[in-house]
């Protein structure tokens, strides 16, 4: 395990901490001679306050941390370690169609299909790239392929149900495939209810396996079906199986938890390998809790500190 700095020359900004000493010592000196001015230590504590030397020095050094931890979130302080992870890049393709608001699942289909999805990206290690879509009878690209899971799933969860009718898988396999470009290994999971009444899903298997593209589908629904505002549906999972396992992919259902762990984990296909961590946006979200926690200080404990 080691570490790198991808902006070294912002290591400059470390000047700022023997700046805070000078200053702290300059106000010590001033303070130090007022106090010499009395003859007992009594007055001394009334006016200075008896852990007027502490206050100080917990005050320094918080803010001596937080000017380290800042200049090392810019500078692009980057883990490197070797831990288990996917060699693959994914696309996550949901079914925005009308039958995803079908009432077979708690509290409808989308909801239990955006839960998955979430829950799969949760499951993957932190250099693992995605990019999502949502498709009905064509395809939104909702995320372009990125290593943020915060992003990831912001676009997830903002999926809605579409206006447009009908189902096409082909183009969403299309669109997913195109999406991830030049990624070294590439995989596709698809969650939806099968019901594809637009494309083919011969063409569909196809273009993928021309672009040695893996896709993983997950089933999102019941065989006993639900009711939508539009009629009833049932969950088609033969189209999803065919997809699925004529491409080098693996289908699942998204009523069991502990299968879909497992159903996860083998879709990640995880091996040791090397990888990069930057830590920037943990360093950053310390920095704030270390300046929260000042701000407490001062106006509680240290507010009367000078």
């Amino acid at each position: 395990m080691n570490f790198s700095l991808l902006h070294p020359q912002y290591l400059f900004l470390l000047i700022g901490i023997p700046l805070l000493f000078v200053i702290y010592f300059m106000s010590f000196g001033g303070k130090k001679k007022k106090a010499l001015k009395f003859a007992n230590f009594d007055a001394i504590a009334r006016i200075e306050g008896v852990d007027f030397f502490s206050k100080n020095v917990v005050i320094l050094t918080l803010n001596i941390i937080i000017i380290a931890v800042l200049v090392f979130a810019v500078s692009g302080l980057t883990l490197h370690t070797t831990a288990r992870t996917s060699s693959f890049s994914f696309i996550i393709a949901i079914d925005s169609s009308q039958s995803m608001l079908a009432d077979d699942l708690i509290p409808d289909r989308i909801s239990v299909a955006k839960g998955t999805a979430v829950a799969f990206v949760n499951s993957a290690p932190v250099d693992v790239r995605f990019g999502v879509i949502s498709f009905s009878g064509g395809s939104k690209i909702e995320k372009e392929v990125t290593d943020r899971k915060d992003e990831v799933k912001g676009a997830i969860n903002g999926i809605q149900v579409s206006g447009f009718g009908g189902t096409d898988l082909y183009e969403a396999v299309v669109t997913s495939s195109n999406l991830l470009g030049d990624e070294g290994h590439k995989a596709v999971v698809i969650l939806g209810d099968g019901q594809i009444n637009v494309g083919s899903i011969d063409d569909a298997v196809d273009y993928a396996n021309k672009r040695d593209v893996l896709v993983h589908t997950i089933g999102v629904g019941t065989e006993e079906g639900g009711q939508t505002e539009f009629g009833f549906s049932k969950l088609d999972e033969d189209s999803l199986k065919s997809l699925a396992y004529n491409t080098g992919g693996i289908y699942s259902r998204a009523d069991n938890e502990e299968n879909l762990t497992s159903a996860f984990y083998d879709i990640l296909d995880l091996t040791e390998k090397k990888v990069s961590i930057e830590l920037f946006d943990y360093l950053l979200i310390f920095s704030i809790i270390l300046v929260v926690f000042e701000f407490f200080l001062a106006n509680t404990r240290y507010v009367n500190l000078p």
